[in-house]
């Protein structure tokens, strides 16, 4: 089993910048790829960005390509998700996932229900 623990959450103003931590422990071993998802009040969880321990491929929702970056830290068994340019739309509970399934292409990550071990969020408040 990995456990999970977010960190890195906070309330900032539109166009500044916050970094996301998210440590993992226990089986690491077991877990193929990371990813961050966002849920809003009132809206669905949506994925944000997900990378592979093994290789760093990374893959992104088109909302957040050129201001996210997520990256990992193999030694550290830490995924982080640098978001830059924040805007009122990234206010969310932000939370990051694992999955021990190896896909062929990165983009079949962005689909929650591979996901199977779960942080317990950290609030991002973007004010205008």
């Amino acid at each position: 089993q990995v456990q999970l623990v977010e960190s890195g959450g906070g309330l900032v103003q539109a166009g500044d910048s916050l970094k996301l931590s998210c440590a993992a422990s226990g089986r690491i071993f077991s877990s193929s790829a990371m990813g961050w998802f966002r849920q809003a009040p009132g809206k669905e969880r949506e994925f944000v960005a997900a990378i592979r321990w093994s290789s760093g491929s990374t893959y992104y929702t088109e909302s957040v390509k050129g201001r996210f970056t997520i990256s990992r830290d193999n030694a550290q068994n830490t995924v982080y998700l640098q978001m830059n340019n924040l805007k009122p739309e990234d206010t969310a509970v932000y939370s990051c996932a694992a999955t021990s399934r190896v896909l062929s292409s990165m983009s079949m990550y962005s689909s929650i229900r591979l996901y199977d071990t779960w942080g317990q969020g950290t609030q991002v408040t973007v004010s205008s």
